[in-house]
């Protein structure tokens, strides 16, 4: 039968939600066990972790696992794409932060998808990954939290096979760096990508926001990708290819007005 669970992984929740009638034995531990794999090889705040004992000097890349490899190169790619508005090296430590999320989302919906699942959500921390519906002709609705008032959702997007990602100052103000200033990006409040890859998803999310004003016409230019941007005044713009959905009633004024790109 249908399960849903919430735990705790990487200091953030993570919701996994499967539809389907039958969800094989053991998948949804085996899940959050290769989640906390991610936490212990990727942490940039654990002292044994791979890439702290890279930024020692402990470890070397040869030496290094094969999914950290893969992961370093994709950080190396995704700063050429976007160049250099993402970077796994933004204060001169090795941190693929920005990256590791949604590798790690990527992975778990893999998982799900080889064991048979046909219906199901992951969601990492407001980062998401859906396929086939909630339920039998409904599709899963994704929520972009307001960036100032947690009780309250700026769009609402209705999805099926698609990957979510946001970057925005929700919980720790502006944190997100510009690797070409050294300085926090401010442009934005929050930056959401929608597209068919929760990686591309998630690395797009947080250059568009450090690009500031050309951060939508960056995803537009990506194939497959659109996105949904709030200013500093709660000015709400849109690529437009964006889903095309109402703001949740009662939302649309006088917190947002919207101008599409």
């Amino acid at each position: 039968m249908p399960v849903r669970t919430v735990r705790d992984v990487m200091g953030m929740p993570w919701t996994v939600e499967v539809r389907d009638e039958r969800v094989p034995p053991g998948l949804i531990e085996a899940l959050y066990a290769d989640l906390e794999w991610v936490d212990r090889t990727f942490s940039t705040f654990r002292a044994d972790s791979e890439i702290e004992r890279l930024n020692r000097g402990e470890l070397d890349l040869e030496g290094a696992s094969p999914e950290v490899r893969e992961v370093l190169e994709l950080s190396d790619a995704h700063s050429d794409m976007t160049g250099g508005c993402f970077s796994a090296r933004p204060s001169g430590r090795l941190d693929p932060s920005g990256l590791v999320k949604g590798w790690a989302i990527a992975r778990a919906a893999r998982l799900l998808l080889e064991a048979g699942c046909e219906s199901y959500l992951v969601d990492g921390a407001g980062d998401v990954v859906v396929r086939g519906g909630r339920a039998a002709g409904a599709l899963w609705r994704i929520g972009i939290r307001h960036p100032l008032e947690r009780d309250k959702v700026a769009r609402v997007i209705e999805a099926s096979d698609l990957a979510v990602a946001t970057s925005g100052t929700y919980e720790k103000g502006p944190h997100l760096i510009d690797p070409r200033s050294g300085r926090p990006a401010d442009g934005w409040l929050s930056f959401t990508v929608v597209g068919p890859d929760i990686v591309a998803a998630d690395v797009f999310a947080t250059a568009g926001f450090v690009m500031g004003a050309d951060g939508l016409e960056f995803v537009a230019s990506r194939p497959g990708y659109d996105a949904y941007a709030i200013d500093r005044d709660l000015v709400g713009s849109w690529t437009s290819g964006f889903p095309r959905r109402p703001e949740p009633a009662g939302l649309a004024a006088p917190y947002f007005k919207t101008v599409e790109q």
